[in-house]
């Protein structure tokens, strides 16, 4: 049997030899006085005025806590005049720091035309429905909004993306492929 050694260290061992991450959430502003609910699409308006003003195209998460009161705002993507590239990795980072019970997710049309989403704007949808249910981050909606016209709802509009994507993951424990559009 070999010798116990009293002598033995274990330092070098038990260090990383990388760098190491830390992760921090860092408010830019102090928090409200009083917290915003967010019961319905409507209710998000207010808070999102300053995105129908913008001269390109931007997408944002409201981040909300267990009782949808908005605990904050991160600007995902500032895009061109016609798009904004967005992937549900940098949606849900933010939402992930600031420990979202859900999201509410939101772009702007500049041009200012009638609001309608995009076929891109259905597919992002069901890749943040597939992202939130892994993730147990519940996206609320996906709203689209331009100078004018009232907040279009996505979910109110196509409801059927939410219900069926739930009815598929309680049936087969699976995420949603791409809906058809049309």
């Amino acid at each position: 049997m070999p010798e116990k050694s009293q002598d033995l260290d274990l330092s070098g061992l038990l260090t990383y030899h990388l760098p190491k991450i830390r992760m921090a959430m860092v408010y830019e502003a102090e928090a409200p006085a009083q917290m915003y609910r967010i019961d319905k699409p409507t209710d998000a308006e207010s808070l999102l005025s300053p995105l129908r003003l913008s001269a390109e195209e931007r997408f944002v998460t409201l981040h909300l806590n267990a009782k949808h009161e908005v605990i904050g705002l991160h600007e995902v993507s500032h895009g061109t005049l016609v798009a904004s590239l967005v992937h549900p990795r940098e949606v849900f980072k933010a939402a992930i720091l600031a420990n979202s019970y859900a999201i509410l997710a939101c772009h702007n049309h500049p041009s200012g035309s009638h609001l309608s989403p995009s076929k891109e704007d259905i597919e992002t949808t069901c890749q943040l429905l597939k992202a939130a249910a892994i993730l147990d981050i519940s996206l609320l909606d996906h709203l689209i909004v331009t100078y004018g016209q009232p907040a279009y709802s996505i979910r109110e509009h196509h409801g059927g993306l939410w219900e069926r994507f739930h009815a598929r993951v309680a049936a087969t424990g699976e995420a949603c492929t791409r809906p058809k559009i049309g």
